[in-house]
């Protein structure tokens, strides 16, 4: 019998970053994850996406921890295994375009403290927006990986993928991601980018897929028959609905082939026992809906992601108005394609989300225009694949020339600014960025993290404590 030629499928465990991001609004506590670094570590993964995304905001707003520290501690754990995050290009952690000096230093201490590996995307693939990171990665010898916010409409040809990837190689990264955050991407169309991608550049390719549309584990098998070289799962506990695929299942699924990752089902077993409970306490105190963990077929035809539908579950809740929910998911492609038909992920998911509840709420569409939309049609996110509907535009932004340039080249150096401004919070120069991320928040936190140490009740130092779980 012939000897099978090896080409294990190499895996990112995303269940301390995305799955509990995508299941529990990124609750997960770092107390939470530390017990099991070690045998985590022991696994064999390609790495462990940890970090960025929302854990940041989620960290200072509901948990009063410092996500700073959190990296610290899980870079002291995993001795041989590399540490990822999700960065959104010029927009870092945040929900706007920061300026240059602050996209550098962020990826610089970013680096220092742990991670190895970025993933930088951007919401609506203007490459423009991730250039600033990707040198400072390189210039800090992590790895840069960028991602395509991968999406389907007119614009999305496998041509336009190929180009993209082209670019992308160009540009210096080390690695491209296929992000498919709306679990768009079926099974044959994997086989179809994964293949193009694979002749457009010669670069490791991974693919991060959401089980929202019920097809993930499928999609997986063809794209690694396909030739993709990573792919994301999650630890069982935390797989499935909106999260990944399921770290055993893959695994299980490639053993005794080429692809076989070599992992022991014994102690993805043991892993596997150690998230239940933290699971079961999530799912008992209502922050784990049973609504994320079904397959939501509808995700193909109205391609919103399932973070975007739960937020939009709950802004027609807060209106008294959930009748109303088919009527928005009609109007969501709608107001996308007036908007340039960009990919559907953090932030222009909220943008087009928010706007398209705005239009079915008023009974008129565009009566009433959210500044945020204002600001993508203004170019201020940078440029869409398509053009924008010019009346929907200037409806918006009246006479005002929208923007052509790279938005970030016209925002000034900012950092000794906030540096002045927040100065009397530093404890460390991480203090500085996580202002310039979230200057509300963060003050909040500082407050606490100030009374903590003073021993002083937080309650009694002015400082608004969120609703978070203890």
């Amino acid at each position: 019998m012939a000897e099978i030629k090896k080409k294990p499928v190499k895996i990112v465990e995303t269940v301390l970053r995305d799955a509990h991001q995508s299941l529990i609004a990124t609750r997960m506590t770092t107390e939470e994850m530390l017990p099991i670094v070690d045998k985590m570590d022991q696994v064999g993964y390609h790495a462990v996406e940890c970090w960025g995304g929302a854990t940041f905001d989620a960290c200072l707003r509901f948990l009063k921890e410092d996500p700073w520290e959190r990296l610290r501690k899980l870079k002291d754990g995993f001795k041989n295994t590399k540490l990822q995050m999700l960065f959104r290009g010029q927009n870092i952690l945040g929900y706007k375009p920061y300026p240059d000096d602050v996209v550098e230093y962020f990826v610089q201490k970013s680096i220092a403290n742990g991670i190895d590996v970025i993933r930088i995307f951007d919401c609506l693939n203007d490459l423009r927006n991730l250039q600033t990171a990707v040198n400072a990665t390189k210039k800090e010898g992590g790895h840069a990986q960028i991602a395509l916010s991968y999406t389907i409409g007119d614009a999305y040809t496998l041509d336009y993928w190929k180009k993209t990837a082209k670019n992308i190689e160009e540009m210096g990264a080390d690695s491209i991601c296929i992000k498919d955050m709306a679990g768009l991407l079926v099974p044959n169309e994997a086989t179809r980018l994964v293949t193009a991608l694979k002749q457009a550049t010669d670069i490791p390719i991974e693919l991060h897929t959401h089980y929202t549309s019920g097809v993930g584990g499928m999609t997986y098998l063809k794209a690694v028959e396909a030739g993709v070289d990573i792919i994301d799962t999650a630890m069982s506990p935390f797989a499935m609905g909106t999260s990944q695929p399921a770290t055993e299942v893959m695994a299980e699924t490639f053993r005794g082939t080429e692809f076989d990752t070599g992992f022991d089902q014994k102690l993805l077993g043991e892993i596997a026992d150690y998230f239940r409970p933290i699971r079961e306490k999530y799912l008992a105190n209502g922050l784990m809906s049973p609504k994320v963990l079904g397959v939501n077929i509808k995700t193909l035809m109205y391609q919103v992601p399932g973070g975007m539908l739960s937020n939009l579950v709950s802004q027609l809740e807060q209106q008294g108005a959930s009748d109303k929910f088919y009527e928005v998911l009609e109007e969501v492609p709608k107001v996308r394609k007036d908007f340039g038909e960009p990919p559907l992920v953090t932030p222009s998911s909220q943008i087009v989300g928010t706007q398209a509840v705005l239009n079915v709420l008023t009974g008129e569409r565009y009566k009433m225009i959210t500044n945020e939309s204002k600001a993508l049609l203004r170019g201020e996110y940078g440029q869409t694949v398509k053009p924008m509907n010019k009346e929907v535009q200037k409806k918006a932004i009246g006479d005002e020339k929208p923007i052509t340039c790279r938005p970030a080249d016209l925002l000034e150096p900012e950092l000794s600014k906030i540096e002045a401004e927040m100065s009397q919070w530093k404890e460390q120069d991480e203090d500085i960025l996580t202002y310039a991320l979230f200057p509300q928040v963060a003050t909040e936190f500082f407050k606490y993290r100030a009374a903590q140490e003073n021993k002083i009740d937080p309650a009694k130092a002015d400082v608004k404590n969120g609703a978070y779980p203890v």
